[in-house]
């Protein structure tokens, strides 16, 4: 140990390669996913459940199952974060099938990108519109709006998640925000 700068002087980096799985790929890069998705992950949980507190149990829940099912992913079967969605959307549904019931979001989702104060009255008026127009939307709907764009899952993914072909999940998509729009305006 070098006394003048407090660590060690004799200690080299070295970088461990991926780990493979017995087809030869690499296998999943788990912590990767992890960072990439959490925030995604808890957004579309809350959509879903309309529940903060729920949605944090859920969304470890989720990361917990996939952790320990990471070596089920496969690569030709779709994206990670599709993989990852579908093993959330699964224990979202197990929640809401255990409380037999949908729960009322408690609040707002924190804001990420902070606005100037004369916008917030403007910013707080879209949201409640927002809000009361997804109100309107069926579970299933909700679902598919939160996985567009909460989770920012392509069509492909979407499809993946939801188990029906691309186009299917292209016109669900396109029915919910037309649905979604006409309740924006009319609010």
């Amino acid at each position: 140990m070098d006394p003048h700068m407090g660590r060690s002087t004799r200690v080299t980096a070295v970088t461990a390669p991926l780990p493979t799985t017995a087809s030869g790929p690499p296998a999943l890069d788990f912590d990767a996913l992890y960072r990439s998705s959490r925030d995604d992950v808890y957004a579309y949980v809350t959509t879903m459940l309309r529940d903060r507190a729920a949605a944090e149990d859920v969304t470890a829940l989720a990361f917990e199952r996939a952790y320990r099912k990471q070596k089920s992913y496969r690569a030709r079967r779709g994206s990670q974060r599709a993989w990852l969605f579908g093993i959330a959307r699964h224990a979202a549904l197990d929640e809401l099938r255990r409380r037999k019931r949908v729960a009322a979001l408690a609040a707002d989702p924190a804001d990420a990108d902070a606005l100037a104060p004369e916008d917030h009255a403007d910013a707080a008026l879209r949201r409640a519109a927002v809000r009361a127009a997804l109100a309107t939307l069926t579970p299933r709907e909700r679902e598919i709006v939160s996985l567009k764009f909460h989770a920012g899952l392509d069509n492909a993914e979407l499809a993946a998640v939801l188990g029906v072909s691309v186009s299917n999940a292209g016109t669900q998509l396109h029915r919910a925000m037309t649905k979604l729009r006409e309740a924006v305006e009319h609010a």
